[in-house]
C-alpha cells in the first residue's frame, strides 16, 4: 500500500520531523564602523620609503647607511601617524575620554622631518638645506594630519572624579573588547568576525550611555567588567578550539553565546535610558512644585 510523505518540506500538518531552531544570519555588520581617515595618504606612506632601495646600492656607503637610516625613520613615522589616527577616532567617538599618553601625531610628524632631513644629507646636500627641507617636510605633515587631542574631554555638570572613573572603566572595557577581536581572528572565520563585531556595537550603545550619564556605571559595573571578562576569555577559548578541528557544535554554542549576551547588553541598556527618563521627569515634577509654592504657576 502507498504510504503518504511526509518530511522537514512536506506541507502535511502532522508530519513529526522536528525543524532546527532558526537561528540569527551570519552577516556582516557595519553598525557602528565608519571608513578609516587618511586610509590611503597613510598607505602612501608605507611605500614611499621603500622607493630608497632603487638607488641606494649605487652609492658610497656613508651615504647608503645614511639613507636607510632616513628610509627606516620615514617607516617608523608612518607607523606612529596611523596609530596616532586610529587613538584619535577612539577619542573623538567617546563623549568622556582621557587624552592619550603619548601624542603620536606630533611624533611622527617631528620623525618625518627627521627622516626627509637624513634623505636629503644622505644625497650628499648640506647639512643647512637637509635641514630646511626637513622642517618644512614635518610641517607639512602636522598641517596635513593635525594635532592629537592634547585634552582630556568630559561633560559638562560632571565632577573630575567621575568622569576619570567613567574613563578608566570604559578604557578597560574597550581593551576586553580589543582582546576579543584579536582572539576570532584566530579562528580563520570571516562571518563570526562579523557577528563579534555586531556584539561589541552593541556593548558600545551601553559605553555611550554610560558616558551621558556617569551615575549609570553602577548598574552597568558587571556588564562593562565581568561579563566581557567572560565573553573575552571564552572567545579565546573558542578560537583555540574551533582552529584545531572547526566542529560545527562548537562554532553554533560560541554564537548562541553571542546571541545571549548581545540580548541582555540591549536590554541593560533600554533599562538604564528608561531609568534616565524617569530621574528627568523626577527632576521637572520638583521645579515645577517649586515654582508653584513661588506662585509661579505652570499648567501640568
Amino acid at each position: 500500500m502507498a504510504q503518504r510523505y511526509g518530511g522537514q518540506f512536506s506541507p502535511d500538518p502532522d508530519s513529526t520531523e522536528v525543524q532546527a531552531p532558526q537561528t540569527r544570519p551570519l552577516e556582516a555588520s557595519f553598525r557602528g564602523r565608519s571608513p578609516a581617515r587618511y586610509g590611503a595618504r597613510i598607505n602612501i606612506l608605507f611605500l614611499l620609503p621603500l622607493l630608497v632601495f632603487l638607488t641606494v646600492f649605487f652609492q658610497p656607503v656613508t651615504e647608503m647607511i645614511t639613507d636607510f637610516a632616513g628610509a627606516a625613520v620615514l617607516l617608523l613615522a608612518a607607523w606612529l601617524l596611523r596609530d596616532g589616527v586610529r587613538a584619535e577616532d577612539a577619542f573623538n567617538e567617546r563623549k568622556v575620554a582621557r587624552r592619550p599618553a603619548i601624542p603620536r601625531k606630533i611624533f611622527a610628524s617631528v620623525l618625518t622631518g627627521a627622516g626627509v632631513g637624513l634623505l636629503i644629507f644622505g644625497g650628499q646636500w648640506t647639512v643647512l638645506n637637509a635641514g630646511l627641507v626637513g622642517t618644512l617636510a614635518g610641517a607639512l605633515h602636522l598641517f596635513s594630519f593635525g594635532l592629537d587631542p592634547l585634552k582630556d574631554k568630559g561633560l559638562e555638570g560632571v565632577d573630575q572624579f567621575q568622569t576619570d572613573r567613567v574613563a578608566r572603566k570604559i578604557e578597560e572595557a574597550e581593551a576586553l573588547l580589543a582582546g576579543m577581536s584579536d582572539a576570532i581572528r584566530r579562528a580563520g572565520d570571516r562571518q563570526l568576525e562579523s557577528r563579534v563585531e555586531a556584539f561589541q556595537a552593541t556593548a558600545r550603545d551601553m559605553f555611550r550611555t554610560v558616558e551621558e550619564d556617569p551615575r549609570d556605571l553602577t548598574q552597568a559595573r558587571k556588564y562593562l567588567g565581568v561579563y566581557l571578562t567572560g565573553a573575552r576569555d571564552a572567545t579565546v577559548k573558542f578560537a583555540d578550539l574551533y582552529a584545531r578541528d572547526r566542529d560545527p557544535s562548537v562554532r553554533a554554542d560560541y554564537v548562541t553565546l553571542l546571541d545571549d549576551l548581545e540580548t541582555n547588553f540591549a536590554a541593560r541598556t533600554k533599562r538604564m535610558l528608561v531609568t534616565d527618563r524617569s530621574d528627568l521627569d523626577v527632576e521637572i515634577d520638583v521645579l515645577r512644585d517649586r515654582l508653584n509654592r513661588d506662585n509661579l504657576h505652570i499648567e501640568t
